[in-house]
Order: structure tokens, then sequence, then C-alpha cells
């Protein structure tokens, strides 16, 4: 028998795709177009937005009849047993094989956000923790090892990373962010896509573009940033990850900016992504985000028009489920309301990515692995080394940390022994086991307390939780304000409880009208300080709240994002004194709870005047983190010199660890562009490097500057260097240099193109 040439493996993926195209009906191309929600609720609360109105029950065996572009969430449904489920996925693969014509299976895709969302799967710190941690490497590390953990059980794609970029840190989904620097979100997320893809994973981007802009922090709200804004600030991450993370996939995003949504505007998904940036990979609609250009926006007046304005955009395939791109779109394209290049264009795109995933071979084969363990020792102790790598010390002035581990300590607040304190609404147990509260957990998770007392077992430790996280009930402070007066030193564990759409205080949906502690925490601690008795505060948060209002009161402040299954033992860990913190805050911290939006990328304006009476400086600024040991930077070398727009520049520093014990550095990189011909952020991140330091050691480090870095948008539109001076300046965060060069750039100013340079490399 003469096998078909779009089964030949020995073909180019474009040949064979070719020959597939050209034997499959138009119903047989539009099933590929698709995904399809297996056992998503219909009703009552969802994990999607709008997900009771826009989901439909469906005939399974009709459906996959004709072939089936993707299946959404095999694992992050339900509560699934991963043996079970891999095999029951496997199952499923060959019937929708066996079902249709040629034998093509479907794409399986999962969220990832923070692990895989899947019950009894490591869960990890969320992606703001991951910027806090200044570690590109060990986020790469973890990404392979969720890539081989989705691998292990039959999925093909993961829906992360996030890389909208914050810009008002009242918005809810600030948790799933990397942070509020362009330059940090694009390297840690590329970091993550490279760690993913390496696993065999499809990468998908999210949310492109805009998304994190929202007018008011409230979710899915319009965007109206400015186009400056959007090239400089929005944009970049997205590059950075598809030219040097490789990923394979984006997501568009709910947004509409300045009118047009995302999910519409083909000057976002073709011209830019796909005709500019050589972009040739997948875009899958955000949930329902095709329905919603009808439902929401109202731009189309029909499922059928929403799909045509989506295909001309540039979206290939409709998640999670079908509801634009079946059988009324095959209607219209056969009555030539909706052109029928645009289905072949975007099948044959999905049909490549099938093609590179093994899924048009002859010999592919759905059988799981036959061990299957999601939360083995290996991911727990990279989750912990992430989440001690991520707990960033604001404050210690006094020297209160490390605990004595023989004191009596009095551990207060709704954080400290809830073991959902540690994880972001993305993680499986807040996401989708709060629907089933009968089913266990299904990993460890150490709460602070537990941590707290395994780790100073001579201290003398009680507990009260004071209040809850958001509820205005006060009856515990009495318990809590007894338990603070009885002990040489009280620990305050507050925070959020992440949750979906109103359901918690931090998380997708979980928008905030000002930075203030969630509920009562803030009056908890007001009592606690005023017993006299020195108060650590440990955050447990998913965005930064203002702190001002304690300022010189606390013992010690410990800021920790989230942090995964094993915080617990992380925070204990830096509470003690095992753990050396350091952290950077990867976003600023308030000192008042209203003023916003901001951010520390601000143009002279954006900062603190004389002619405005509200101060927009941040208490803790970007950047920002203390250690336990102290650190020398010595030998500068950062001459004033000059270099053409096309030229390049050295500056170099060694660190030495002058403490008594082991501790990591961040070295952080700033621009400052003195003059330019449009309003420039004072400063702004352009390189950094984490060193880990003996007692006693030191490092050179050399940042290798080149002018591509002062790049910015024009008055034209256009993305430039400019001739003038610049100033590279070393700090150990955005407000506190250590070291400036001084730089001028010389000859005629000079447009950039999409092979700029993006990263500022290190040695």
């Amino acid at each position: 028998m003469t096998t078909a040439p779009w089964r030949d493996p020995a073909l180019p993926a474009a040949a064979r795709v070719d020959d597939l195209l050209a034997r499959m009906t138009l119903e047989e191309k539009t099933a590929q177009l698709y995904g399809v929600w297996v056992g998503a609720a219909t009703d009552g609360d969802g994990v999607a937005p709008h997900q009771h109105d826009m989901t439909a029950d469906y005939d399974w065996d009709e459906l996959i009849g004709l072939g089936l572009g993707q299946l959404t969430r095999s694992f992050g449904t339900a509560p699934v047993d991963p043996d079970l489920g891999a095999r029951a996925l496997a199952l499923a693969q060959r019937r929708i094989a066996a079902a249709g014509r040629f034998g093509i299976p479907a794409v399986a895709h999962e969220e990832c956000l923070a692990g895989f969302t899947a019950w009894r799967a490591t869960a990890y710190p969320v992606p703001l923790a991951w910027g806090a941690s200044f570690d590109p490497p060990l986020v790469e590390e973890m990404a392979r090892h969720i890539g081989r953990d989705l691998r292990s059980v039959g999925v093909h794609q993961g829906l992360a990373p996030v890389l909208d970029v914050v810009r008002d840190p009242r918005w809810g989904r600030v948790e799933e962010t990397i942070g509020e620097d362009p330059y940090l979100v694009g390297t840690v997320g590329s970091a993550y896509v490279r760690g993913l893809e390496s696993a065999g994973i499809v990468a998908t981007l999210k949310h492109f573009a805009g998304y994190a802009s929202s007018a008011g922090a409230r979710n899915l709200a319009p965007v109206r940033a400015g186009v400056r804004e959007f090239a400089d600030i929005t944009l970049p991450p997205f590059e950075m990850a598809l030219r040097e993370g490789g990923a394979r996939s984006l997501m568009a995003a709910y947004n509409e900016t300045d009118g047009v949504p995302a999910s519409a505007d083909p000057g976002l998904l073709t011209e830019l992504l796909r005709e500019e940036w050589g972009f040739t990979g997948t875009v899958v609609a955000d949930y329902f985000g095709i329905g919603f250009l009808e439902t929401l926006h109202k731009v189309a007046g029909s499922p059928t028009e929403a799909a045509h304005l989506a295909l001309a955009a540039g979206i290939d395939v409709e998640l999670p489920t079908v509801k634009c791109y079946g059988p009324d779109l095959v209607a219209a394209v056969r009555e030539g309301t909706v052109p029928a290049d645009l289905v072949d264009r975007a099948v044959r795109r999905v049909l490549l990515q099938k093609c590179e995933l093994g899924l048009l071979d002859e010999d592919w084969d759905p059988e799981p692995a036959e061990s299957i363990d999601l939360d083995s020792a290996e991911n727990r102790a990279l989750a912990r080394r992430l989440a001690e790598e991520s707990v960033v010390l604001l404050d210690n002035p006094d020297g209160v940390l490390p605990l004595a581990p023989d004191a009596r300590i009095a551990v207060v607040g709704p954080r400290a022994a809830d073991a959902l304190a540690m994880l972001g609404c993305y993680s499986f147990p807040s996401h989708v086991l709060t629907h089933h509260p009968e089913v266990p957990t299904g990993i460890d998770i150490p709460t602070v307390l537990e941590a707290l007392r395994a780790e100073l077992p001579d201290a003398k430790v009680t507990f009260a939780e004071g209040c809850g996280v958001s509820d205005p009930d006060d009856s515990g402070f009495e318990e809590a304000v007894t338990r603070a007066s009885e002990a040489d030193v009280c620990v305050a564990v507050l925070g959020d409880r992440a949750g979906l759409f109103g359901r918690g205080t931090s998380g997708e949906g979980c928008d905030v009208a000002d930075l203030q502690l969630p509920g009562i925490q803030g009056d908890l601690l007001d009592q606690l300080v005023a017993t006299g008795v020195p108060v650590v505060l440990v955050l447990l948060t998913g965005r930064p709240y203002a702190l001002g209002r304690w300022h010189g009161r606390l013992g010690a402040v410990v800021q920790a994002f989230f942090p995964g299954e094993e915080g617990g033992p992380a925070v204990a860990g830096v509470l003690s004194g095992r753990v050396n913190p350091s952290g950077r805050l990867p976003v600023s911290v308030p000192r008042v709870p209203g003023g916003q939006p901001w951010t520390y990328l601000q143009p002279p304006l954006g900062l603190a005047d004389e002619v405005s009476s509200l101060d927009p400086t941040p208490l803790y600024p970007f950047g920002h983190g203390r250690s336990y040991t102290a650190f020398a930077w010595e030998d500068f070398e950062g001459p004033a010199a000059e270099i053409d727009t096309d030229g390049s520049y050295d500056v170099s520093v060694t660190v030495r660890n002058t403490g008594d014990r082991e501790g990591a550095e961040v070295v952080q990189l700033y621009l400052h562009d003195p003059v330019a011909s449009v309003t420039r952020p004072d400063v702004r991140l352009v390189g950094y490097q984490r060193l880990e330091l003996a007692p006693g050691e030191a490092r050179r480090v050399t940042f290798h500057f080149h002018a591509d870095l002062s790049a910015f948008t024009d008055r034209k539109g256009r993305r430039v260097v400019e001739p003038g001076a610049l100033e590279l300046r070393l700090g150990v965060s955005s407000t506190e240099a250590r070291h400036t060069a001084r730089l001028t750039v010389t000859g005629p100013v000079r447009v950039l193109g999409p092979d700029r340079l993006l990263r500022c490399e290190v040695s």
C-alpha cells in the first residue's frame, strides 16, 4: 500500500500539508480550527469569563466525525487521577483519529501558568515570584520540568507564559505577570518559553496585546494606551519571547485598544506579528474571545460575523470550544460571505504545527508514560529553590530577623495557617478544587505556621488567626493581641486569597479600588504594633500593597508573592536565617493606597514635583531587596566615552561579599536618557545579573551595552537610536545607583528593524 505524501515524514512539512489540504473538504478543514471543552460547567461559577453563557452541550461522536483541532483542559477542568487521566486522554485521541477520514488526533492543551494546572501536580511560585528571583536560568529549568510533566500525560500545548507588563497594580491579574518592567518580563518570560519548548510543548504567549493596561484596572476594560506606550512597554516582551524563546503560539487578548478589539485587529495579529516580526506559528483565541466580538464588544452582529472578523485578523483556532468556527462558518463560506482562503490560511498553520508535533505521522502513538508522578521530589526541590530565591526582605532596620531559635513567637493572621495562602488563582487547588470541596488537595502544602514550628523546634510558637482575609469580623482581635503581648516577637502573616471573578482578593476578575490591605487586616496590624512587641510583617500576596501607614513601626517586612507549595518552608527559612533572602521587587511597593495607576517607568512629569499635592514616590522601589550579608561594589570601570548609533560599550564592576554568610546580590543596569525627541522614563532597566557569593568571594560582572538598547518610538512611529548624552547606572534598585557611566552617542539618527538587539549581554 502506497503511503500518501502527507503521511511521509521524509517530505518537508509544507509539502505534506499542501497534499493534505487538497484532500480535505471544507467541513474537515473548519473542524481543525476549534477546540472542544468536555465537562465544562454550563451553569454556576466557572473558570473562564461568561463560561455559563458561552458553553453548550455537544454530541461527541457527531462532533469528532470530521476531525478535531484541539482538546481543552482534559486535566484542568475537574480532579482527575493523573494515570487515569492520561489513559483517558489517549483513548479519546484514538477515538478522534478513528472517527475522521484522515486519522488526525487533536492538540491537547492545558493551563501551566505556575505549574501544570492538574490535580496532584506541583504548584510552583506564581510568575510575579519568578520576576522577584531575577533568575532566568532557574525559571527555564522550572519550565522544562513543567513541560516534561505535560508531555508525560499526552499534552501538546501550554497556555503560558503571561507577558503582560503591570501598568496598574490594582488589576487582579498582577499575580500572573512577571512585573512592571518590559525588560524583566521579556528576559524571564523568554526563559520560561525556552524551558517549555525544550520539552516539546508549544508555548503560548498571552495576552497579545495590551490586556494589562485596562482602564481603571478593571478586567476586560478598554485600553487607552498611546502609540509609544504600546510599542515600547507592551510589545517588547512578546517580541523577545518569539525571537529568543522560540514560542510557537500566541493568544489574542480580550481587550480593545482605542476601539479595536485585539481579536479583530489585523494590524496587530497579521501586519505586526507575521509580516514585520516573521511569526509562523498559530494564534489562538482567549476563551470565548471570538464570541465576545458579538456579545461584549458589539463589533459583530452574529457568530458568523465574529468568525469572519477573527479569521481576517489572524486568529487560527477558536478556544475553548466551538461556537463561531462551526457549521455556520461553513455555510457562510459556501455562500461567499466569508472568503474560503481565510479558512485555508488558518488550517494550513494548524496542520503545519500538528506536523511539527508528529500528529500527522503514521507511527503516532498517544500512549502515556508507564509511571506518572506530577509532583516528584525533583519538582518539589525546584519549587523550594525558586520560592526561596523569590522572597524579598523589604526592611529589617533593627536586625529583628533572623529570629532567635528559642524565642517566644506569636504567629498571627489569616494567612498563617491556610495552605491556599501559598497559591495563585491558576493553581489547581485555587482554580478548580474550590468547586470540589470533598476532594483532597493532592499535594503537600506546608503553611507558614507549620513550617516555622518545624524550622525552630526550640521556639515557643503560639497562634491566633485574628481575622479573615476580607470579612469585617474583628472578634478575633483580642486573642491575637493577647498572644502578641505574651511573645518576644509577633509574626503577622497577612495578605490575599486567590480566586476568580470576585471570589478572591487577587486573581482574574478580582480587581480592587485601592491598595489597602484586604478587609480589616490593616486594623489588625495596627493593634499588633500598638502592643510594643516587635512585629515582623509577612505578606503572602498577588500584588503589592501600600505599607506607608506602618513605615518605621515594624521590626521587619517580608514580601512573598504566592510562593507555591514550598513557600511555607521558604518563608520560614528566611525568618529563621537558614535562607538568606535574595529576592528583589518586580513591582514597586506604594507608600499610600491611592494615586494609582503608577509604575516606576515614569517621564519627569510622572514623578513627584511641587505642582501636585500627590506624591507617587513608592515606599520601596522596583528592584529593591535586602540581605543578611553585605556587598561591596569595587573597581568600577565605566569611563566617559563616545559611541556611534550602532556602537557598543562595556561597563564593569566587581562585587564582593563582605559578610560572614553566603548571599546573592542582583546587579541592575539602568538607562537614563537626559534629552530625547519624545519624553522618556527617568530610568529603565536594560540589564541585570544575579551573583551568588560565598563569604569573602568576589566576582566581576561586565555589561555589554549596545546602542540598540537605548532605542524608542519617535514621533513618526519609528524605533530609533538618537544621538546625544546617555547615562548607564549600576544600582541595587531603580532609585539607588552605585556607579554611573556617561556616554555620548554620535552620528545620525538610526532607524531599527526587526533584527535589533533586544538583550544586554553579560559576562
